[in-house]
């Protein structure tokens, strides 16, 4: 296995980048950080039976950041000249007007003590050719699976991210991460309706993820199947109802409806409905809810978060008790707490701030089976297509596929329902938790503030005794 080491393209020598944390704090910050980051991109898509795209991109820049008390300053190029970089500190020192200057700590480098991304085939190293393959498979798979398939779009993207990160405190520390995902959205036609379907995979892994774990045929019959089983479907009826929620895809409204909500800088603006209940209980004793960076492979981990921070498995509602949050720098200093490595960015041109990882609610011990033969008559969500959340934990989520439960049975596909409800109000109406976690599809990117970060997020199977279904009244 292949550990993806930092790749300095930058060529800045530990002098250099000392003195441009020197002119940072001139203005007399109380903290200076480089941000350094390389970025390779490539994007192949097939559709009409041909490959339609192709694109290569690659991205270079560093950002500086200087804080002082709670006010932060933030200045980026991807001119790296040293005059240019100087006058990006200039920049991001201005937040501060305090005539006395700090020194920055020599830097003390530090190694990174796990790789939780190894691979043996890098995407980023793949001939054109085989990665065209790969896109071509998937494409096959889902076309020739039912001539009820009339749509086939497949694509495969890429990518190699290098980042260093230097701070005034002395911290030096780099990584390199690899990011892919292969995905498939295919469309069926029978008697003037048109549903489509739709699946992918990947994460921070090699193309021998396609081979031994994920195949592209898998990936695209999958998606034709959804395809073909919401053509059968209909819409559910609407009222309130006991839900049972899939294992793995229905980790989104976990990820929506409570982890944003937990991530510390909308806890110390007093945002979140939850700011003032840490070691409240939240939610049932049933419910244990964890983000997780070093899971090894998945697309929400990384070695080093964008801070230089080492990361580590954070838990935030354990029992039902709210005992922890998603702390980035900034945060964590002012509110008192420890740093637990989500303080992440979108790229060089981003300040960071607290995201989430992978996000998932602990498995417990209920049989799948016994969980849905418990409710006689109720909704089975499968997949969802995405929510909105208020501050106030009240949510709308859309979901693409279901069943109706009859008599402790899954029944009707029914397809295009919502869930409403509040979530405080939800997290004490999880009364069964299976022992079957999964996660959802490592294809999944989380917006907050205009930046996109990858993120993974899973459950096993629940019951919620009470939600609000819409659908059909």
């Amino acid at each position: 296995m292949k550990h993806l080491a930092y790749k300095d393209h930058f060529h800045l020598s530990d002098s250099d980048l000392q003195k441009i944390l020197h002119v940072a704090l001139s203005r007399g910050g109380d903290f200076a950080e480089i941000y350094l980051e390389h970025k390779s991109f490539s994007l192949i898509n097939m559709e009409e039976d041909i490959i339609k795209e192709t694109s290569e991109s690659i991205s270079l820049g560093l950002g500086i950041r200087v804080n002082s008390g709670d006010k932060t300053g933030y200045a980026y190029t991807n001119d790296i000249s040293i005059e240019k970089i100087k006058n990006a500190a200039l920049t991001a020192a201005s937040i501060s007007s305090e005539s006395s200057a700090q020194d920055p700590t020599s830097f003390c480098p530090t190694p990174l003590p796990h790789n939780f991304y190894p691979v043996l085939d890098p995407a980023h190293l793949a001939s054109l050719g085989d990665k065209i393959s790969l896109v071509r498979q998937t494409y096959d798979a889902a076309q020739k699976f039912d001539p009820k398939i009339k749509k086939v779009k497949a694509s495969l993207v890429d990518q190699i991210q290098h980042v260093r990160i230097v701070n005034s405190e002395g911290l030096s520390i780099a990584d390199g991460r690899p990011l892919v995902k292969l995905v498939c959205l295919a469309v069926a036609e029978h008697s003037g309706k048109r549903e489509a379907g739709y699946c992918g995979g990947g994460g921070k892994v090699g193309l021998e993820y396609f081979r031994h774990v994920l195949t592209p045929e898998g990936i695209g019959q999958e998606a034709a199947k959804e395809s073909l089983h919401l053509l059968e479907a209909t819409s559910p009826p609407a009222g309130e109802m006991p839900v049972v929620l899939a294992p793995g895809h229905s980790g989104v409204l976990i990820h929506e409806a409570v982890g944003h909500l937990l991530e510390a800088d909308f806890i110390r603006k007093k945002t979140s409905i939850f700011w003032d209940k840490m070691g409240s209980q939240v939610g049932l004793p049933t419910l244990t809810i964890y983000d997780d960076p070093t899971l090894l492979n998945f697309r929400g981990s990384y070695n080093v978060d964008d801070e230089g921070t080492i990361p580590k498995k954070t838990p935030l509602i354990v029992e039902g008790k709210l005992v922890g949050l998603l702390q980035d720098r900034l945060s964590s200093r002012l509110m008192g707490l420890p740093e637990t490595g989500h303080g992440r960015r979108q790229d060089f041109t981003c300040i960071p701030i607290p995201r989430m990882s992978n996000t998932y609610i602990d498995k417990g011990e209920y049989d799948p089976e016994e969980i849905i033969k418990s409710v006689n008559k109720g909704f089975y969500a499968q997949k969802f297509q995405g929510g909105q959340v208020e501050d106030s934990g009240k949510f709308t989520f859309s979901v693409s596929s279901g069943f109706l439960i009859e008599n402790g049975r899954l029944t009707s596909p029914v397809k295009q329902a919502t869930l409403i409800g509040t979530n405080i109000d939800i997290l004490n109406k999880i009364e069964k938790v299976g022992a079957d976690l999964q996660f959802g599809f490592q294809t999944g990117t989380c917006g907050k503030e205009g930046q996109a970060v990858p993120v993974t997020d899973g459950c096993p199977t629940l019951k919620i005794s009470r939600m609000t279904v819409g659908g059909q009244s």
